[in-house]
């Protein structure tokens, strides 16, 4: 069986299902683990994504407003290309794409739009649709039916959810929900939806924004200003944990910022979200123990990726 992978969160499923060598091309964001950077990549993001924070934002909301043009060897998709002719060379079997949302990652109906332009080929498109944590799990499962090992599937979701129930009671021996923003976006504001609040349920806090299963939602500055979490966690989608910090004073030089209980606390933090929150695979759960470490400050013994993420109290800036 021959895959193709768009979609960062599906690599890693495929990996951890033990099918790496399966894997023949890959979307330009898919980078764990290290042995798919080898691989061919069949996408490419068609905005600045150098750019700030804003800009990046604007041009998003402009490209997700303009009709799709017709089909040179790259078309467009979404924010996105797809390189036909490699794909054609790579004549994959499965194509691994999604339908959660066209700002993250290329589209299933862009997809099947696609390759309707490949000669002779006709390979099955396996979109997947996380929102929450069951999601993902259903998502596993669906993956492994399709390379053809269920249990293995399975026995990987119920490692998972027991990891998950196992945090959740040691972070429940403290009695307290502290209370937690989880910031999607810093310029402009956003709040982060769909499965992080359940991640911040099992590290032991309580979402400020955001509903299980909706998008992440903007936010003002008075809205978190009113609320006042005790715990900020600055997670931009996509950002290395070295871009987050590198935007942090985008927050800092706001009047409000000085305000905040978190900040007057030290309680401000920074996750490598590229690799861990926005994702929708396995590292979701690394993802829970990471906002436990940053919420207890050390009160509880979890082996985490100490690149990850990084206080920012104790960060330049």
């Amino acid at each position: 069986m021959r895959i193709v992978s768009l979609l960062a969160s599906a690599t890693q499923m495929v990996a951890a299902l033990g099918y790496l060598d399966h894997l023949v091309g890959r979307s330009h964001e898919c980078d764990y683990p290290s042995e798919v950077l080898a691989l061919p990549v069949v996408s490419a993001v068609q905005i600045n994504i150098h750019a700030t924070s804003a800009e990046i934002d604007a041009q998003v909301r402009q490209r997700m407003q303009q009709p799709k043009p017709d089909n040179p060897a790259l078309q467009a998709l979404s924010i996105y290309a797809l390189d036909l002719e490699l794909l054609q060379q790579l004549r994959p079997d499965v194509i691994l794409t999604q339908t959660q949302c066209e700002v993250c990652a290329v589209s299933e109906r862009d997809v099947r739009q696609a390759i309707t332009q490949l000669t002779s080929l006709h390979p099955q498109v396996v979109s997947l649709a996380p929102y929450r944590l069951q999601d993902v799990w259903e998502d596993l499962r669906r993956i492994g039916n399709v390379l053809g090992n269920p249990d293995r599937a399975q026995a990987l979701v119920q490692r998972y959810q027991q990891r998950l129930d196992d945090l959740r009671h040691k972070t429940g021996v403290f009695g307290s929900e502290p209370r937690v923003a989880v910031l999607e976006w810093l310029d402009p504001l956003m709040g982060a939806g769909n499965w992080t609040p359940e991640l911040v349920s099992y590290a032991g806090g309580k979402s400020l924004f955001g509903e299980v299963g909706h998008h992440s939602p903007s936010l003002s500055w008075e809205s978190l200003r009113m609320a006042d979490p005790g715990v900020i966690v600055l997670g931009p989608c996509g950002y290395s944990l070295e871009r987050t910090v590198k935007d942090v004073p985008l927050l800092s030089r706001h009047p409000l910022w000085q305000e905040l209980k978190a900040v007057r606390d030290h309680n401000v933090y920074a996750i490598d979200g590229n690799q861990y929150l926005n994702r929708s695979g396995p590292r979701l759960v690394e993802s829970a123990e990471i906002v436990a470490q940053m919420i207890w400050r050390g009160q509880i013994n979890l082996s985490v990726d100490a690149n990850g993420w990084a206080p920012i109290a104790n960060m330049s800036a």
